[in-house]
């Protein structure tokens, strides 16, 4: 049924045509829904006449539900269930408004408030909400953005902690085999979690030795291979792996699941292994780090070992550069130089320091 009614909200259309969904709601009747369901079909079924008349006005819960059609489609499913996180929050604010009663002062007000958080979620969220009204003004949906004129707060940098080399050790070795290659693979590559999770035999090739990572962190949202060299010691995990693998799992590494849509046990790549890092954490002792870490730790050391920014940057796979400086954590050589210049400002002064206190102690 595409027409239903909600109890103390109103009545709602909700359809799909040709596997894409549309929904808007609260109409006070069931003529009123009928109406707005109608034009809409007509709408799809002529893109031309929508195209010149766009629709004005919709709700906030109408737009969050095109955009998170649009996150699915181009961004990764991490993303994907992280927006739908945050609109869930939204919607508790401005599920039955249309996007034109929203104004700057209750978009300030939802900012402030989740500031009492911490201003990195202040403003991931105003960073999201505001792509969220400039997605419907690009396409005629609303006129104007509330969050336009609301600044990002400031927030407090800090050292990003890297594990040592030790301690990274210690981890590895406390974990189960098949948990070690799956560290080994991450460090080896300095891949995303997310890129070894989707990583398949297809992708790894012996002969020339490298491994072939897709990530999705690129603008337009398009899912990017690049080309990593393999290790020595990559090479002897992912062909003992090879040796021993499941012909018919196409993934290097994969589970065995209960699906809590089905409720039957499946089979797949990983989505996310958060407990294993801090389960191993805490077993060894060490500081609480997550796979990420092993990103930053492998790139410090390519940077200290004189390696060119630029091929650290293909290997991690950043688009720009200056991300990959980010990663860069060891002092390099320019720095040390610079402070032992600094250093002969104060020569000869530990000297007249000591001729000031001799004098002063035969006073």
């Amino acid at each position: 049924m595409s027409i239903y009614f909600v109890k103390k909200k109103g009545w709602r259309y909700d359809f799909t045509l040709k596997g894409k969904r549309y929904t808007d709601a609260w109409f006070k009747t069931k003529k009123e829904v009928k109406e707005a369901e109608a034009k809409r079909k007509e709408e799809l079924a002529n893109p031309v006449t929508a195209a010149v008349a766009p629709t004005i006005g919709i709700t906030f819960f109408e737009l969050v539900n095109r955009r998170l059609d649009y996150v699915k489609a181009y961004h990764s499913a991490t993303y994907y269930k992280d927006y739908r996180y945050m609109a869930r929050r939204w919607l508790e604010k401005w599920r039955d408004l249309s996007c034109d009663e929203i104004s700057i002062d209750m978009a300030q007000f939802f900012i402030l408030k989740r500031a009492k958080v911490s201003a990195y979620a202040a403003n991931y969220d105003l960073r999201c909400l505001r792509a969220l009204f400039n997605f419907g003004i690009k396409r005629g949906w609303i006129l104007s953005d509330p969050t336009k004129s609301i600044t990002f707060l400031p927030i407090e940098k800090k050292m990003k902690y890297i594990p040592s080399k030790e301690d990274i050790l210690k981890v590895i070795l406390a974990a189960d085999p098949d948990t070690q290659d799956y560290l080994w693979t991450i460090i080896e590559t300095l891949a995303r979690v997310s890129e070894i999770n989707r990583l398949t035999w297809n992708e790894i090739n012996f002969e020339d030795r490298y491994v072939v990572l897709y990530t999705r962190k690129k603008k337009g949202g398009h899912l990017t291979p690049r080309k990593v060299p393999m290790t020595n010691r990559l090479y002897k995990v992912l062909s003992r792996r090879y040796s021993k693998r499941d012909k018919t799992k196409p993934w290097v590494f994969w589970h065995t699941y209960w699906s809590s849509k089905t409720g039957e046990k499946k089979s797949g790549p990983y989505y996310d292994r958060k407990k294993v890092m801090r389960g191993l954490c805490k077993k060894t002792g060490v500081k609480y780090f997550r796979f990420h870490a092993f990103r930053h730790f492998g790139a410090s050391v390519l940077d200290h070992c004189k390696a060119g920014t630029g091929s650290i940057q293909r290997i991690l796979g950043h688009e720009n550069r200056s991300t990959t400086e980010i990663y860069l954590h060891s002092i390099g050589e320019s720095e040390r130089e610079a402070m032992e210049i600094f250093e002969h400002v104060w020569d000869g002064c530990e000297n007249e320091n000591s001729h000031t206190d001799s004098h002063t102690e035969k006073k």
